[in-house]
């Protein structure tokens, strides 16, 4: 199945673009459902009404009322519902919080970003009201003017995003930060070496610590072995590759460097339960 193009579009934006719309006019391109997919830049969606759902890596995220969701840069999300809903979708990169207003230092304190992040910030109704106000009057200046006035769009955004940050609660409530940072740093070189490296002490060796340590830190931070970080990841990278590329199934095991096609398709039945000519076929009909 091809995604629509204009969603596609709107999910993956060229460095330095900008994007926001209504949620509920969004429905009206979409096509689903939506296998999972990597975007190249950040995804937020606020909502004033209604209730939305969506499949964040591994997780499945559900946001209601005056509550947001994040999909960071490079994180893999799906979705297969239509849902009564309304709010905003914003899309965006780093480099276009850059510039007279905005800076790194900045953009640090914004874990929601980050890949190891949590997806799901909740707001009271009074800040909600401000937030709504923000992306309206974004949404307006976007409507009316592009991105002429880029200035005006980066003020009210970054202000959207210091209001979020004040309700965000990290995923871990660990009171060892050296754990939680490292575990964070793991997830972190995951994603950008899944492709080439599929070893715990692969890691290890790359945080220069021992691999004993990364798998006991990363168990008391996360509750899931180092292990299944690494056969998770790898799954969503394969179902990623079978939905955007025609690639032979041989082809995407190598890719993801697997030389041995047949324990590719063990792993992905065991996670999936279906192998992975299968899925592709079921991406196909749906």
């Amino acid at each position: 199945m091809a995604p629509n193009p204009k969603l596609k579009k709107i999910i993956n934006q060229e460095v330095g673009s900008f994007f926001i719309a209504k949620v509920q006019d969004l429905i009206k391109i979409s096509r689903l459902p939506v296998p999972p997919t990597r975007t190249s830049t950040h995804i937020l969606i606020f909502l004033t009404s209604g209730q939305a759902s969506m499949k964040i890596g591994f997780n499945s995220v559900k946001i209601h009322k005056n509550e947001c969701l994040i999909v960071p840069t490079g994180q893999v999300f799906s979705y297969d519902k239509y849902e009564v809903n309304e709010g905003f979708l914003c899309n965006f990169d780093h480099n276009f919080l850059l510039g007279k207003i905005g800076s790194t230092d900045l953009l640090k304190d914004f874990e929601f970003l980050t890949i190891w992040g949590n997806p799901f910030i909740k707001s009271n109704g009074e800040i909600a009201k401000y937030i709504a106000q923000s992306f309206q009057r974004i949404l307006n200046e976007y409507v009316q003017n592009g991105l002429k006035n880029t200035n005006i769009i980066q003020s009210h955004l970054i202000a959207v995003l210091c209001e979020l940050n004040e309700f965000y609660n990290p995923l871990s409530n660990s009171k060892s930060k050296t754990a939680v940072a490292l575990t964070n740093k793991f997830k972190e070189l995951l994603h950008q070496n899944i492709r080439s490296k599929h070893l715990v002490t692969d890691y290890a060796s790359l945080l220069n610590v021992s691999p004993n340590h990364l798998n006991k830190t990363v168990k008391q931070i996360t509750q899931k072995s180092t292990s299944k970080w690494i056969d998770e990841t790898l799954i969503l990278e394969a179902k990623v590759l079978l939905f955007q590329t025609t690639l032979p199934i041989n082809e995407i095991a190598a890719e993801l460097g697997m030389y041995d096609p047949s324990y590719f398709s063990r792993l992905f039945k065991k996670y999936v339960g279906i192998s992975p000519s299968r899925y592709r076929k079921m991406i196909e009909k749906s």
